[in-house]
């Protein structure tokens, strides 16, 4: 679901939601207590609960997950599951009529995208129903202050917390590194580059080896400058970011920074060191280049290796994946930016009833215990994993099949408090152990931008203030780095960049991020 859809349906909500009262004032019902030991919600209780589809593992009614859920929580819990595509539509219309809302929405978005129905009440605050949270409260008040990231930044423009905030997925969601074929480097006696001169330097010798290949082999090159920003600056972005050694917003593509960067790319493009179309190369195209000796180094997600690794296997023993210290600059740091932060969770509903209300966030409770941490995260042994050699290993039979879609393991609307090692039973030991190598060259800090909710007011305007503002520096740097601009060009882009409205929108960030920081 896209920003704009919230937006655009703020009049609509502003009617339909008028019966709403922010806190549950208004609410009928009472709240009961009569729950039986061991379940979290009472026998009589109905929980609806409305589920976003991921494509790659829809959502099956039989799931074992679902099933230990569904018998621990106790009560009546209903489940309907939207396929992505779908979900945007069909959220509108449940929205437009609160007595038809679920008591509670399991989805796959940033917190902000929700962040003007909580403003008029359809969304309900954590804070003021902790009552009903124990185990919430005491999980994360034991949480260790370095990770606390992961609950701060789900709480709203208000300071409040809406949508409950994950731990143990940040070990393997979205976590980038800088992979290179390590059986490549070493059979030629090449050393992983520790600079971006080395990297350079490297490229060229693979490419006289390799005459065909795109030694730095990178795709989407606008979205990387952001992933690899740091090794020429930590933290910078080529667009809005937070530079938390200044403490101060900035827009990457004025900086001097940039022209580091774009003179870099261009003289790899020129030299045919990447790929001519790296901003624009689809990804099928980009793993053919990897899986057949023609792309040897990139900045990418750590599942890369396991799927370059499994597949070009069969045909090569040798060929390997690895992970390495990203290369720097003397201003840079040898890191990543960092994006490991999982959008999902789950959002309670002002359904107008206080028992419902008061069920809904005993469920959400029930997912920070130590029972269904274990039960969503590995099941049952016998039925969902065996110990083998001590080690706990998923049931899994026949090609393709997945923990995920046989069980419904690390699905939407089940994975609030998840055991890391159970991603590592999904994967194989090379690609997991790696994991901590590349968390420990991730920056510590994420860009308040990936996360962060904004008013209404602040939304419209950055909507109206955004949009030339990126179609004029997405197009330039593409231009700069293929050669269709010339860089002499460099300072009348900046004054160009000087015209537009760049200051108004990062004054509205600063605002925004001094009420939650």
């Amino acid at each position: 679901m896209k920003r704009i859809l919230a937006l655009g349906l703020a009049v609509i909500m502003l009617f339909a939601l008028c019966a709403c009262s922010g806190n549950g004032d208004n609410t009928k019902g009472d709240v009961s207590y009569d729950i039986p030991e061991g379940k979290a919600i009472p026998d009589d209780a109905v929980l609806d609960i409305m589920v976003t589809s991921h494509p790659s593992w829809p959502y099956q009614e039989n799931w074992k997950v679902w099933q230990y859920i569904k018998e621990s929580v106790g009560g009546k819990i209903n489940v309907v599951a939207i396929p992505e595509s779908e979900f945007s539509t069909k959220f509108t219309l449940v929205m437009t009529a609160p007595e038809q809302m679920p008591d509670i929405f399991a989805v796959g978005e940033k917190p902000g995208n929700f962040e003007d129905y909580c403003e008029q009440g359809a969304f309900l605050p954590f804070d003021d129903y902790e009552e009903f949270l124990p185990d919430y409260k005491k999980f994360w008040a034991n949480v260790p202050e370095n990770e606390m990231w992961m609950y701060n930044t789900r709480k709203n423009s208000d300071g409040k917390v809406y949508f409950s905030p994950i731990y143990g997925l940040e070990r393997s969601t979205n976590i980038r590194g800088w992979l290179y074929r390590k059986d490549i480097l070493d059979k030629h006696g090449l050393k992983t580059p520790e600079t971006i001169d080395d990297l350079y330097t490297v490229s060229k010798k693979l490419k006289e080896l390799y005459p065909d290949s795109y030694p730095f082999c990178i795709r989407t090159a606008q979205r990387n400058f952001d992933v690899i920003g740091a090794s020429w600056e930590e933290y910078f972005n080529h667009g809005v970011y937070y530079d938390f050694a200044t403490e101060t917003w900035k827009y990457g593509a004025r900086e001097e920074t940039m022209y580091d960067i774009v003179e870099f790319f261009k003289k790899m493009v020129e030299e045919k060191l990447a790929p001519s179309d790296c901003f624009t190369i689809n990804t099928s195209s980009w793993q053919e280049l990897v899986a057949t000796d023609r792309g040897f180094i990139f900045p990418e997600y750590q599942v890369r290796i396991d799927f370059f690794n499994s597949l070009a296997r069969q045909a090569n023993p040798e060929f390997t994946i690895a992970a390495m210290v990203p290369p720097k600059t003397e201003g840079g740091v040898a890191k990543v930016n960092k994006y490991n932060y999982p959008p999902q969770g789950l959002i309670v509903a002002n359904t107008n009833d206080k028992a419902r209300i008061a069920n809904a966030f005993r469920y959400v409770n029930w997912f920070y215990t130590d029972e269904a941490c274990e039960l969503v995260s590995w099941g049952k042994e016998g039925e969902t994993y065996e110990v083998v050699n001590g080690e706990r290993k998923f049931i899994v039979d026949g090609a393709g099949q997945t923990a995920q879609s046989l069980y419904g393991i690390n699905t939407r609307g089940t994975n609030m408090r998840f055991d890391p090692d159970a991603i590592g039973a999904t994967i194989s030991k090379e690609q997991y152990e790696v994991t901590d190598f590349l968390l420990e060259h991730t920056v510590d800090e994420l860009n308040p931008l990936l996360w962060m909710s904004l008013s209404t007011e602040q939304s419209k305007e950055l909507a109206d203030l955004t949009v030339s503002i990126q179609t004029v520096v997405s197009e330039n740097l593409n231009k700069f780095v293929i050669g269709q601009r010339p860089l002499s060009e460099w300072d009348q882009f900046q004054t160009e960049l000087s015209e537009l409205p760049i200051d108004e929108v990062l004054a509205i960030y600063e605002e925004a991020y001094n009420k939650v920081k």
